[in-house]
């Protein structure tokens, strides 16, 4: 992999005290999604079918599921609906989530790639590390809370401590 591509995907592997059934249905029943992720969600679960997420207000993430493979493998496309303040359009982006048991829990691989630039992939970065905690927290039981993305605007999206992440980091 080059250097260029890294720049350009955001990719992470948590533990979750969770079994992957449970992850799963954190992914794909929009009831349960929004329970980590979004205000408002809506989803067709199936090749081709669509993937809606008011993530915060006029913040609507979309796209479309790609492959399902329950409880395995879902991969669907992302983007930001226009209005959303993203150059990002509906689509243009690959989000995967792999899950593996491990132990009485899962081991979440996750990518987000195609990215445009490494500036898009540090910014979408720091919003997975984000929800991607509150899907860890809320899978093994627990309440994540009100996201408080919510209520306020997302923090500065300024370099990581440490410089760039560069993908490679891991959440747990």
């Amino acid at each position: 992999m080059s250097l260029e591509t890294e720049r350009r995907s955001v990719q992470r592997e948590i533990a979750i005290d969770a079994r992957p059934e449970t992850v799963w249905e954190l992914l794909v029943d929009p009831a349960q999604a929004v329970r980590w992720m979004g205000q408002v969600a809506s989803f067709d679960v199936r090749p081709g079918g669509r993937y809606r997420v008011e993530v915060i207000p006029n913040n609507v993430a979309s796209g479309r599921f790609v492959e399902i493979d329950p409880p395995r493998r879902l991969v669907l496309t992302w983007g930001w609906e226009p209005g959303s303040g993203s150059p990002l359009p509906p689509g243009s982006t690959t989000v995967v989530f792999e899950l593996e048991p491990h132990g009485d829990g899962t081991l979440l691989h996750f990518s987000h790639r195609d990215l445009p630039d490494a500036d898009a992939a540090t910014k979408h970065g720091h919003g997975w590390e984000h929800y991607l905690e509150r899907l860890r927290v809320c899978a093994a039981g627990g309440d994540p809370g009100r996201d408080p993305w919510i209520d306020q605007p997302m923090p500065d999206m300024q370099e990581p401590q440490g410089g760039v992440d560069r993908g490679k980091g891991r959440a747990s």
